[in-house]
């Protein structure tokens, strides 16, 4: 316990500086901006796992790691229990990122696997990030527009490298993913309170 303990206080400052990104347009957008040549906007047909879609995606991975979202030096915060469809525990980062020349809030959850119980699992994540890391599941606000029944969410769920994953259809996991579905994405965070599509609370209602 004496352990646990030291490795916790070791991430208070980290978990200070997660606070801070958690507010949205505390210092503005981070590290630049990036750019994307297309309009996924107009890609709803499917509402994703298209081309457009698809680049967006990789133009959001790069954003990422360029704020260290994400990456084996990425900033870290404390984990916690996960549910289904999400790992067996879950760290959580937010703040405001800019593609092209928009600022929007993001969220990325890192979804990680292990064994045992919840201590050893909140081990497995402090010790090992990297070998328990199974996915990264993001949401970016868009602009006004790009899914106005569902708050303008992107949604997109990455491997640890980056590589889009895909539904059993083959689908890559990017865009308005299963809109119009009774399971995956929007489904699922249609239930959260506060109609944001947000969880954890509800500061982006539209």
């Amino acid at each position: 316990m004496k352990e646990w303990n030291r490795v916790a206080g070791r991430l208070l400052p980290a978990l200070m500086v997660g606070a801070l990104l958690a507010v949205p347009g505390a210092g503005g957008a981070l590290a630049g901006e990036a750019s994307v040549t297309d309009d996924s906007r107009l890609e709803t047909d499917p509402p994703f796992g298209g081309p457009m879609n698809i680049e967006y995606a990789k133009v959001l991975w790069e954003r990422l790691q360029g704020n260290n979202l994400v990456g084996p030096e990425s900033i870290r915060s404390y984990p916690y229990k996960g549910n289904h469809p999400h790992g067996q525990a879950l760290e959580y980062l937010e703040t405001m990122i800019t593609i092209d020349d928009h600022e929007g809030v993001v969220m990325v959850k890192k979804n990680y696997g292990g064994e045992g119980d919840l201590d050893a699992l909140k081990a497995g994540v402090l010790n090992e990030r990297e070998k328990n890391l199974a996915s990264v599941t993001v949401m970016f606000q868009r602009k006004d527009g790009y899914d106005p029944d569902h708050d303008d969410w992107y949604w997109a769920k990455f491997q640890p490298n980056g590589e889009l994953e895909t539904n059993p259809k083959g689908m890559s996991l990017a865009g308005r993913v299963a809109k119009g579905a009774n399971e995956g994405c929007i489904a699922c965070h249609t239930s959260a309170p506060g109609d944001d599509y947000v969880f954890t609370h509800d500061r982006f209602m539209k």
